[in-house]
């Protein structure tokens, strides 16, 4: 089973320049929480923009190109793994998009701004059949930029 799980300004930015465009600690919470212990897949990008692997979670980039710092898999390899566990897509653009027709739950972080000059959006979930099934408005906390709200999607 594949889940994605990604913020996003209010138009759908993720990304600018390479990296996120905010500095969110309460949703980088969220992340942790939700990905623990599980397999994340990537974009080489993506894996690239982390600070090195992340504590208690599988790292799989989606790359042609072997590498020697992180497990590397292909498209349909990682498609295997998804029939026996649950793979947290964890972006970046072009990994969502790839995933987004086998993708059965997504956690969607609402950061309220708009990015300008943004050159990375999450994948369009109109006529997906996503549906929402849990929403939480977040106050911004001392160490983040924005409001947020939390959204749980599935189909």
């Amino acid at each position: 089973m594949f889940t994605m799980i990604f913020a996003c300004d209010l138009d759908g930015a993720i990304g600018k320049d390479g990296d996120l465009p905010w500095r969110q600690s309460t949703d980088l919470q969220h992340f942790k929480r939700i990905t623990m212990s599980k397999t994340m897949v990537m974009g080489r990008k993506t894996w690239e923009s982390l600070p090195g692997k992340l504590p208690g979670r599988r790292h799989i980039v989606l790359s042609r190109s072997a590498r020697d710092d992180v497990e590397v898999l292909s498209f349909e390899e990682v498609l295997k793994l998804g029939e026996s566990e649950e793979i947290m897509v964890i972006g970046g653009g072009e990994i969502y998009n790839l995933f987004l027709e086998h993708t059965k739950e997504i956690h969607k972080t609402v950061i309220e701004t708009n990015i300008e000059h943004a050159d990375t959006f999450a994948p369009s979930m109109d006529g997906e059949g996503f549906h929402l099934i849990g929403e939480r408005f977040v106050n911004a906390g001392p160490r983040d930029e924005h409001n947020m709200v939390f959204q749980h999607w599935i189909r």
